[in-house]
């Protein structure tokens, strides 16, 4: 089994498996194509770094299970990546604040000619915070590699979690209940 991802969080969530599996990133263009929804953008990235992956294994992979995803955060139809910096961080975090947003994570899975994709979504709410709250997590933290500058786990956002609707995993990068579910469905 590959994960095809460099991300650490994705890693540490499909170890909950207790499967052992190997990691391999490869670089693909993450563009979101406004003229898709949100659930297609993910989905279609996600395949797209599995089969980057499947491409650079002996005999194409057919042997070899790959798990690929790709997470965004949105309030609405407004996407939000990865900041650039301080400031789009800042902004981020300051719009998420006191409302509620989506978290998509786009996975899939492929093994032998066979292929699983799915789009899980979760709603998280937030609870205010200070424009001291938000520039000391920023800094402590440096979420410039997570999708709406903010992770779940981290300590200091955790503490700021109002609500949250579906899978926690999700939020975090990786919907492993799904991915088990999916994995047993294509076995």
């Amino acid at each position: 089994m590959i994960l095809a991802s460099q991300s650490p969080r994705r890693r540490d969530i499909l170890s909950l498996m207790l499967i052992p599996f190997e990691t391999m990133a490869v670089a693909t263009e993450e563009i979101i194509d406004p003229s898709h929804s949100i659930e297609e953008n993910v989905t279609r990235i996600a395949l797209e770094k599995a089969e980057a992956v499947k491409i650079l294994l002996p005999d194409k992979g057919c042997d070899t299970i790959i798990i690929a995803a790709d997470t965004v955060v949105a309030k609405g139809n407004r996407i939000l990546g990865k900041p650039s910096g301080f400031d789009e961080a800042f902004a981020m975090l300051k719009s998420l604040q006191n409302r509620s947003h989506r978290v998509y994570t786009g996975f899939v899975i492929l093994y032998d000619n066979k292929s699983h994709t799915e789009c899980v979504t979760t709603t998280v709410e937030f609870e205010p915070m200070s424009d001291n709250e938000i520039k000391r997590y920023i800094l402590s933290e440096k979420p410039y590699d997570k999708a709406g500058a903010y992770g779940i786990q981290d300590p200091l956002i955790a503490c700021h979690v109002r609500r949250i609707e579906g899978c926690y995993y999700n939020v975090v990068g990786l919907p492993i209940s799904r991915v088990c579910k999916s994995l047993k469905a294509l076995m």
